[in-house]
């Protein structure tokens, strides 16, 4: 309205700046100070956990052959339902074994309880013979290499990254580890080679190269069991290519335990075992489950019309089957 004098107006507009220079900072400490709080609070949860008892006295398995005995299981022993209920199957030395079901099935707990990520509710896990809760830590962790779906990289660089839990191996087998599986081409490319760090949880790779690390360093510690759950399945059609050929190589002569999502990447596996609801319905190999027509065969169904959709497959409302726009 007039009222105000503009040398006071520029006085309040000088004054105004400088007061939230000042306060911005303040702001920006009190914000990291609540994301430390919540990291904190994370990380003493975790401490809380109570650790898995070790054996006193370590077992050896004689083989690579994983038997699941009657497992059920719970990720809280006190809830009425479990995620997995009686599950008996057998995983002989040298095969292939293919976990197939809808999303909560059981597949990937299935997986990470052969690392022992968790225990068993009741039942037991064999590898070589051996109950998993006989073996120490270490000596389970020689049997076993997994690759997830979410490979972890840390912020070191891309050979630390490869060689995890192996600091002694020498850098030719680093290097020969991530030939194998694809990678040597784009790390070399990259600006420092294997020295380029990886960022915070790999953030400055793509999920196919962060997967082709880990297919790596699965590589390098070449442990006669492998677990897989779809490690293709964020991959662009190129980086599946390299990612297939190098799971090729990293499966020769391994007892490998596959969790499936594309159906066709499984169709030669030396047995399928199919999971619903938590419970093993069907085992066998493709062509007879097909042909056993039962919750099996309604995924392949299921799984042929998504490879077969496509943009205007759809009719628009009052449109007629099969009109494409």
């Amino acid at each position: 309205h007039g009222s105000l004098d503009f040398g006071l107006w520029v006085a309040v507009l000088l004054l105004g700046n400088g007061m939230a220079e000042a306060v911005m900072p303040m702001m920006a400490l009190n914000h990291m100070v609540a994301k430390t709080r919540l990291s904190i609070a994370r990380i003493q949860d975790v401490l809380a956990l109570p650790s898995l008892p070790e054996t006193d006295r370590d077992a050896f398995p004689i083989d690579a052959s994983v038997h699941f005995e009657q497992v059920n299981f719970r990720y809280d022993r006190h809830a009425s339902d479990g995620v997995l209920e009686d599950v008996s199957f057998q995983v002989p030395a040298g095969s292939v074994t293919a976990l197939v079901g809808s999303s909560g099935a059981g597949k990937t707990t299935v997986a990470r309880l052969i690392p022992r990520f968790w225990d068993v509710t009741a039942g037991r896990i064999l590898i070589g013979g051996v109950d998993i809760r006989q073996m120490k830590t270490e000596t389970l962790m020689q049997q076993v290499s997994f690759v997830f779906q979410e490979s972890f990289l840390f912020a070191d660089t891309l050979a630390n990254n490869i060689r995890l839990g192996l600091p002694e191996k020498p850098m030719d087998e680093v290097i020969a580890a991530a030939t194998a599986a694809q990678a040597h081409d784009f790390i070399l490319a990259l600006p420092h080679g294997y020295d380029t760090l990886a960022g915070e949880r790999g953030q400055f790779l793509s999920g196919g190269q962060r997967q082709r690390i880990a297919i790596a360093r699965a590589l390098l510690h070449n442990r006669p069991i492998l677990v897989l759950d779809e490690p293709t399945a964020f991959a662009d059609p190129e980086n599946e290519a390299a990612l297939l050929a190098a799971l090729g190589i990293l499966m020769r002569g391994k007892t490998v335990i596959m969790i499936a999502h594309r159906l066709s990447t499984i169709r030669d596996a030396d047995q399928i075992l199919v999971f619903d609801r938590g419970r093993l319905s069907e085992s066998g190999q493709h062509d007879a489950l097909l042909a056993a027509q039962s919750r099996y065969s309604e995924l392949w169904r299921h799984y042929e019309q998504a490879q077969n959709w496509a943009l205007g497959s759809v009719p628009p409302s009052g449109g007629q089957a099969g009109e494409r726009e």
